[in-house]
C-alpha cells in the first residue's frame, strides 16, 4: 500500500533580537498591581509584528514575574517562529540559568532578586526571534516498497547464487546470506560447521521438492507463493499444511503464522483431524481451538471420524482426543470429564 508523505522545506525569513529594558524595578513592581499587565514597544521580525507582555506580579505563577510573546493578529495566519527568551548578564551575554526556549516564560522572583543580574535596580532580557518561512510544500505519494521484487528476480536469475541445494531429487541454486539472514536454522548450519564445505551441495531429505521451493520463494520475497496465495479448500490444507512444516523446521515465524491462519480459515471435515494433529505437535494453539470449536458440533465430529485422519489423529495425538471428549461432555457430567482427562 502506497503512503503519503509530506515534503516541505522551509528557510528562514528573519533574526533578529529585542531587548528589553526596564529601570526602576523595584519602583515599577511597586506600582504595577498583581495581575496587571505592561506592554513593551512593538517591533518587527519576517514582516510580522510582536511584542512582549509582562507581569511583574504574576496571578498565574505566585511569587514569580511572567513574560509573553505576543503576535499582532493582523496577516499572522501560519507563522512559524523560534524564541529564545534570556537574561542578559553585566557583558550583555545571556546567562544560562535563566534562558528558556518557550513563548512564555515565568521567572521565580526571588531567584532573580537574590541574583547578580539585577544590577542597579535594573532587569535586562532579550528576545531572539527567527521567523521561518515555508516555501515548498506538498503531499506525495511514496510507492510500496518492492524490494522483495528485485530479491525474488535473483532467486529466480540465480546471478552470484553460491549455494547449491538438493531436495527430493531436484538442485535448487540459492545465496548462502539469504537463507543465513531469514532462518536461524539456516545461519547455523550455512555460517556454522557446514561452512568449511562451501563448495559442495548441500542435501535436505525428509521435505518434497514442491515444500522446499515454496520455502525458498517466501525466503526472498517474504511473500506466499501464488500457488498458496490462491489456494481454494481442494487440497489447500495440504498445501498450507507443507509451509507450515518448513516453516517449522527453519524457525521462520512470520511464515508459520500465516500458515496457521491459513488452516484456520480451511478447515472442514476431511482435513480437520490431521489439522489437529499438526496443532497439537508443534504448539499451534490458534488453530487448536479452530478445530475444536469446529468438532463440537456432532455432525461435524461425526464426519471427522470417518476420515482419512482420524486413525493418524489416534496414533499420534491420544491426549488431545480426551480433551476433545471433556469439551463436548455437557458441564453436569464434571466427573466424567475428571475420569476422560485422568485416563
Amino acid at each position: 500500500m502506497a503512503e503519503h508523505c509530506k515534503i516541505s522545506a522551509a528557510l528562514v525569513a528573519e533574526k533578529r533580537s529585542y531587548v528589553l529594558k526596564l529601570d526602576g524595578y523595584s519602583r515599577t513592581k511597586a506600582l504595577v498591581k498583581t495581575g496587571e499587565c505592561v506592554s513593551s514597544a512593538p517591533f518587527s521580525v519576517g514582516g510580522h509584528r510582536w511584542a512582549v507582555k509582562y507581569y511583574l506580579n504574576s496571578i498565574v505563577c505566585a511569587d514569580s514575574i511572567s513574560l509573553y510573546l505576543v503576535l499582532d493578529p493582523a496577516g499572522a495566519k501560519d507563522v512559524t517562529a523560534k524564541l529564545t527568551i534570556s537574561v542578559l548578564d553585566k557583558n550583555g551575554e545571556p546567562v544560562p540559568s535563566f534562558s528558556l526556549q518557550e513563548r512564555v516564560y515565568f521567572i521565580i522572583r526571588a531567584d532573580l532578586e537574590g541574583s547578580v543580574h539585577l544590577r542597579d535596580d535594573c532587569l535586562t532580557i532579550r528576545y531572539d526571534v527567527t521567523v521561518t518561512e515555508e516555501i515548498y510544500n506538498e503531499e506525495t505519494k511514496v510507492p510500496p516498497s518492492d524490494l522483495h521484487c528485485y530479491l525474488g528476480d535473483l532467486l529466480k536469475n540465480k546471478d552470484a547464487a553460491d549455494l547449491t541445494i538438493q531436495v527430493g531429487g531436484q538442485s535448487f541454486s540459492a545465496h548462502r546470506c539469504v537463507l543465513a539472514a531469514r532462518s536461524p536454522v539456516f545461519k547455523a548450519e550455512l555460517l556454522g560447521a557446514m561452512k568449511e564445505n562451501s563448495g559442495s551441495p548441500i542435501e535436505i531429505c525428509d521435505m518434497e521438492a514442491n515444500v522446499f521451493k515454496s520455502l525458498l520463494h517466501f525466503i526472498y520475497t517474504d511473500t506466499l507463493p501464488p500457488v498458496l496465495e490462491s489456494a481454494s479448500n481442494n487440497g489447500a490444507g495440504e498445501l498450507a499444511m507443507a509451509g507450515h512444516l518448513a516453516a517449522d523446521r527453519y524457525n521462520i515465524g512470520r511464515l508459520k503464522l500465516i500458515c496457521e491462519e491459513k488452516l484456520c480459515n480451511q478447515i472442514d471435515s476431511k482435513m480437520v483431524a490431521t489439522s489437529l494433529a499438526l496443532a497439537e505437535q508443534h504448539g499451534f494453539h490458534d488453530l487448536k481451538e479452530a478445530c475444536l470449536k469446529f468438532l463440537a458440533a456432532p455432525s461435524n465430529l461425526e464426519a471427522m471420524m470417518a476420515s482419512d485422519g482420524f486413525e493418524h489423529l489416534k496414533s499420534s495425538c491420544p491426549t488431545v482426543l480426551k480433551e476433545l471428549i471433556a469439551r463436548i461432555l455437557p458441564p453436569e457430567q464434571k466427573a466424567a470429564k475428571d475420569l476422560v482427562m485422568a485416563i
